[in-house]
């Protein structure tokens, strides 16, 4: 079951991850991506640790972005690939035919290739430009989901897309209309001053949609 709201972290220090995801849970996520980008997996595996046993107490799911080992040494929920670190295939391989395998994707023909090699859904932007990302790929605005979801509708493939990349609330509703399957986040939630109502109202929205959606 992929989620309709997916928090990904953000920060410079292993700590701030921590207190994030902390945070986030604390706020009403359900899903959770551990995202460090330029680190060891000796760096990143006792935060991958910290924060299993965050979410573990709040019964949310853990993705690990980039390292699958890692994700399979503490029995997270799965993992995300970046669209240039490595494929859904060689990640699949690591970590066996039952955890979820995330990939990123800017355009129909990645969609297509995270399919073939057996991705659980895909992470499809950036919707707008994000300070989050360095080498970010081409924005693809609201224009690009609507091409890019029917396109797979049009080759009849069916595969969760979850957008992403400098999303805000009120750009939530029209995203749902292209026919993606929900968002993921980061900034929305870590920045925002009251957490847990924006969380609350992230679900409602997204929620709401998926029930006209079927």
């Amino acid at each position: 079951m992929i989620h309709t709201l997916h928090y990904i972290s953000q920060h410079s220090t292993a700590n701030g991850h921590i207190e994030n995801i902390s945070q986030a849970c604390e706020a009403g996520c359900r899903w959770i991506q551990l995202r460090i980008k330029q680190e060891t997996q000796e760096q990143v595996l006792p935060v991958a640790e910290a924060v299993k046993k965050i979410c573990d107490s709040y019964g949310a799911a853990l993705i690990i972005n980039d390292y699958p080992a890692i994700a399979v040494a503490v029995g997270a929920a799965g993992v995300h690939v970046g669209k240039n670190d490595m494929t859904v295939k060689a990640a699949r391989a690591v970590t066996g035919p039952d955890m979820i395998v995330g990939g990123t994707a800017n355009t129909t023909e990645d969609i297509l290739q995270h399919v073939a090699d057996g991705a659980s859904y895909v992470g499809v932007g950036p919707y707008r430009f994000t300070s989050t990302k360095q080498n970010l790929s081409p924005i693809l605005g609201l224009e690009g989901y609507q091409r890019i979801l029917q396109e797979l509708r049009q080759q009849r493939i069916s595969i969760p897309v979850i957008a992403i990349g400098g999303i805000q609330e009120e750009d939530i509703p029209a995203l749902l209309e292209t026919g993606v399957h929900g968002v993921a986040v980061s900034g929305l939630i870590s920045g925002a001053a009251d957490k847990s109502a924006t969380v609350q109202r992230i679900y409602e929205l997204v929620n709401r949609q998926t029930i006209w959606n079927h």
